[in-house]
């Protein structure tokens, strides 16, 4: 009798359930697009909906069993991953009281109040813990304090994401240290909570739930639970990990020098180290792996995939009516349109994310540049190859910037993600990068590592190296092509002096950034580290 594993995949853009069988094949699934709203009275919020989001889990964990046709009994275990840095606080009896999404930047103040204690207070705990303040939970849980004091008061516990679902599932609370580290609050090196930085920057430090690492069984399906989704009371729920670390699990990328990209709504850039090494310019996440005794170097480009879905829901109703005949997608017919477009899209330039930069994070405002009023080639096509080969640009700095740091660069980096979906635009980030891309069959690799956790687990295999060796294949290897990669370097040059000018203007107030991180100056003389 065939078993399987569920994955909970919760994301940024949208929440997946996937159920795949021991052999790594996914079986089924259902997904659903989400939105965290802003609270009108404090910009920069981004509130995470606890009562409707679970809901949503829970209908697709059902409509998953059921479009399967699967015996609920035959599903050993499940697991839980999310977006990092989105953390939920709850009282003593594990009520939720707050919660907020990744890149909720409402706590400027705060951050201007840490910096009062010390000038080299972000960088010392950066030192310890690998993070920064500008997603870190330290300075959104001194926001509560400050505007919601009777729930700063009542808070008992903090966790992310995916260990609230997890929490939902077993009620239990636990963190585990792929996620956990991302609050700021963790020994990075021990992999555990630290409370001498919660401590010294003035907050409660009794409110660190247990840590497990990822693949440590939690508990089994509550009754409740149970009865919600279909899912069997004996099913073993198990510690998951963040999306990235997760998705390296799920793409083999778990050894020494090990790197891959994760194209979704933000691109991750991971690169796997068995020994951690401060950047004395804090410049990029240091994180632990969802492996044990196993880290990451991690550079971040904001908002790709989000970018692609504004685009396509901004332009492409003519491609949604032919979907909607047809059941070609939109991304199919754009990318069959936009691979007849020159490399380099007549020299269009577009304006998203920077390279990382985490002592001073911030992206100028969104722009297009350097077309002409010419229809036959700057259109809706070249436009959209355009998105596609900055999020490539982005990448080629974050990976450059990493190599620095480490004083290494890898041979050859894993691809995947929805992105990865992609023929053109895989061809596209190999031709940036002149590195080979190698693409997992299994795209949704993420959601493909808590399943391997979920099987590790529940002994389905012995450990991580087990489960990739039987699970995990590659399905093709993308080459660069060295003319295309002349045309991408000349361009690549040309983006970051634009970049850097694009970003002046953001600063001195002419236009707004697309995304700054709470308590950054908006001008002055970070930025000359920025492009050094």
């Amino acid at each position: 009798m065939e078993k399987y594993l569920m994955a909970v995949d919760a994301g940024t853009g949208s929440v997946r359930v996937i159920l795949f069988n021991t052999q790594g094949h996914e079986i089924c699934g259902s997904s659903s697009e989400w939105t965290h709203k802003e609270d009108e009275r404090f910009p920069g919020s981004m509130d995470f909906n606890i009562h409707q989001n679970i809901s949503i889990i829970i209908h697709l964990i059902k409509e998953t069993i059921n479009k399967s046709k699967v015996n609920p009994k035959d599903i050993l275990a499940v697991s839980t991953t999310s977006m990092r840095e989105a953390i939920v606080l709850y009282d003593e009896n594990g009520k939720e009281l707050w919660a907020c999404a990744n890149v909720d930047s409402r706590s400027t103040h705060e951050v201007y109040e840490l910096h009062r204690i010390g000038d080299s207070i972000e960088s010392d705990i950066y030192q310890v813990s690998g993070q920064t303040f500008s997603l870190g939970a330290i300075p959104r849980i001194l926001w509560v304090r400050n505007h919601l004091p009777p729930i700063y008061e009542k808070i008992k516990y903090i966790t992310m994401l995916n260990d609230w679902i997890t929490y939902r599932l077993t009620n239990v609370i636990s963190v585990e240290p792929s996620n956990g580290c991302t609050t700021g609050l963790f020994d990075i090196k021990k992999r555990i909570w630290d409370s001498d930085i919660a401590r010294k920057v003035n907050l409660k430090h009794d409110i660190f739930p247990i840590v497990h690492e990822s693949g440590t069984v939690i508990g089994s399906v509550t009754k409740e639970i149970s009865e919600l989704t279909g899912l069997n009371p004996a099913t073993l729920v198990v510690a998951g990990g963040g999306d990235a670390q997760l998705g390296c699990i799920g793409a083999g990328v778990i050894h020494e020098g090990d790197a891959a990209v994760f194209g979704g709504s933000f691109w991750q850039y991971e690169y796997t180290a068995n020994q951690v090494a401060m950047d004395k310019r804090c410049r990029v996440r240091i994180n632990c792996h969802a492996v044990p005794n196993t880290w990451q170097y991690e550079a971040i480009a904001f908002f790709p995939g989000l970018v692609m879905r504004w685009f396509r829901d901004s332009f492409c109703e003519l491609e949604r009516h032919i979907q909607d005949e047809t059941g070609e997608s939109i991304y199919a017919q754009m990318d069959n349109r936009a691979s007849s477009v020159p490399v380099g899209s007549y020299g269009l330039q577009c304006i998203f994310s920077d390279k990382m930069n985490y002592l001073s994070w911030k992206h100028a405002a969104p722009s297009f540049i350097n077309f002409k009023l010419d229809p036959l080639k700057f259109n809706k096509v070249s436009f959209y190859r355009a998105i596609m080969e900055n999020a490539a640009f982005i990448t080629k700095g974050n990976i450059e910037l990493v190599n620095e740091i480490t004083k290494t660069s890898p041979k050859s980096v894993i691809f995947a993600g929805g992105a990865s979906k992609s023929d053109l635009w895989c061809q596209i980030v190999s031709d940036v990068l002149n590195k080979p891309l190698t693409v997992p069959v299994v795209k949704e690799s993420t959601a493909l590592g808590a399943a391997i956790c979920a099987g590790v687990g529940a002994k389905v295999f012995n450990d991580f190296d087990d489960a990739i060796s039987k699970v995990v294949q590659f399905e093709k290897t993308y080459d660069p092509k060295k003319e295309n990669n002349l045309v991408y370097e000349n361009l690549y040059k040309k983006w970051k002096e634009i970049y850097k000018i694009q970003l002046d203007l953001a600063d001195s107030g002419l236009t707004e950034h697309m995304w700054i991180a709470p308590g950054v100056k908006k001008g002055g003389s970070d930025q000359d580290d920025h492009y050094s």
